[in-house]
C-alpha cells in the first residue's frame, strides 16, 4: 500500500516537473530567443556580408497607423530591420518588379552606351494590358542607358521587353535570369512570370524579400544613380530627333514635399488593381540612409497616394 501511494507521488512529481520545464521552454523562446534572433538575411558576395539583418523597435510610428498592409523599414548601416508589418506575407509587385529587371540588364551588358533597337514585338500585348510606357516607338534605337532610365522613372513596360530581347533573345528566357537572381540573392518567397510587373498569380514576392533586394541593389553605382534621379533626358534617336526627358513617378508623386530631419533620395512606385500603390524608397535621415518597402496600400492613381504618404510618415518617424 505504501509502496503504491509512493509511485503514484512519484508519477505526479514526474508530470508537474514535466509541464515545468514546458513552461520554461516556452517562456525562454518567447521573451529571450525571438527578441534576441537577429540575423534575418545573410549572404555574401565578392567577400563582403551584404545583409545581416537585426530588429530594432525604436522608430516611432507604429506599424499598424500605415496605410499598406505590407511594409518593411531597413538601415542600410547594419541591415537592421527597425519596422515591420506582414512583411513575409505574399504581395503582388506590380512595377516594383523592373528594380529586378533593371539589376539583371546592368549586370549582363558590357556596354551600356550600346544601342538597342525596339522591334515591334517589344509592345505587342503591353497597349492592350494598360502597360505604362515611357514613350518610345516601335523601330526606336535607344542606348540601354536610356531604356533603364525609362524603365526605372517613368515605369516603360516596353523598355523592359527592350533589354529582355536584347539581353536573353526572348522575355520568358530573360524572365528565368530574374528568377536565378532572387534564388542568388536568397529571395525565397519570390517567382516572377514577367520583365514588367503586369498582374499574375504566379508573380509574386514579399517586402522582406523586396528589401534584401534593394539593400543589394543599392550597391551597384548605375542602379543607384538611376534610382536617385528625378529625370533624364536622352540624345536624339531616330524616332525622337530632340530625345525624349523622363520625370521619376516617386518624385512626380512627392511633389517637393520634406520629411523630417532629411530628404527621400529616390525610389520606384508601383500599381495595379491587385497589388494596390507600391513603393520601394530609400531615405537619409541625419547621417544614416533607410530604405522601406511598402504595398498593398488601397487607392489608385486617381486617389490620396498613400504609399507616399506612407513613406513621409515612417521617414519622418525617424527624425523625431
Amino acid at each position: 500500500m505504501v509502496r503504491k501511494v509512493k509511485k503514484k507521488k512519484s508519477k505526479i512529481f514526474i508530470s508537474v516537473a514535466f509541464l515545468l520545464m514546458i513552461g520554461i521552454a516556452a517562456f525562454v523562446y518567447k521573451y529571450i530567443i525571438v527578441p534576441g534572433y537577429h540575423h534575418i538575411f545573410e549572404k555574401e558576395y565578392g567577400g563582403r556580408i551584404t545583409s545581416v539583418s537585426s530588429f530594432d523597435s525604436s522608430v516611432p510610428i507604429s506599424p499598424d497607423k500605415l496605410n499598406s498592409p505590407n511594409a518593411i523599414l531597413i538601415s542600410l548601416k547594419d541591415n537592421t530591420i527597425m519596422m515591420q508589418k506582414n512583411s513575409e506575407e505574399k504581395i503582388y509587385p506590380a512595377s516594383l518588379t523592373k528594380m529586378m529587371t533593371a539589376i539583371v540588364a546592368i549586370e549582363n551588358l558590357p556596354n551600356l552606351k550600346e544601342e538597342i533597337k525596339l522591334n515591334n514585338s517589344a509592345f505587342q500585348g503591353l497597349y492592350g494590358q494598360d502597360a505604362s510606357m515611357a514613350g518610345f516607338k516601335p523601330g526606336e534605337q535607344v542606348r540601354a542607358i536610356d531604356l533603364l532610365y525609362g524603365a526605372l522613372l517613368p515605369s516603360g513596360a516596353e523598355c523592359c521587353i527592350g533589354l529582355a530581347n536584347q539581353i536573353a533573345g526572348s522575355e520568358q528566357n530573360f524572365v528565368k535570369m530574374m528568377n536565378q537572381k532572387a534564388a542568388e540573392l536568397g529571395m525565397k518567397n519570390t517567382h516572377f512570370e514577367n520583365a514588367t510587373g503586369l498582374q499574375n498569380e504566379n508573380h509574386y514576392t514579399t517586402v522582406k524579400d523586396l528589401s534584401i533586394f534593394l539593400s543589394y541593389a543599392l550597391q551597384n553605382d548605375t542602379f543607384r544613380e538611376i534610382f536617385t534621379s528625378s529625370r533624364h533626358s536622352t540624345p536624339p534617336t531616330n524616332k525622337h530627333p530632340r530625345g525624349i526627358t523622363f520625370n521619376s513617378t516617386m518624385f512626380e508623386e512627392l511633389n517637393n514635399q520634406n520629411i523630417t530631419g532629411g530628404q527621400i533620395l529616390g525610389g520606384k512606385t508601383g500599381y495595379t488593381d491587385e497589388a494596390g500603390l507600391c513603393l520601394a524608397s530609400l531615405a537619409k535621415v541625419g547621417k544614416q540612409e533607410y530604405i522601406l518597402i511598402s504595398a498593398g496600400a488601397k487607392g489608385n492613381h486617381h486617389t490620396e497616394q498613400y504609399n507616399i504618404t506612407d513613406a513621409l510618415a515612417v521617414y519622418s518617424s525617424i527624425g523625431k
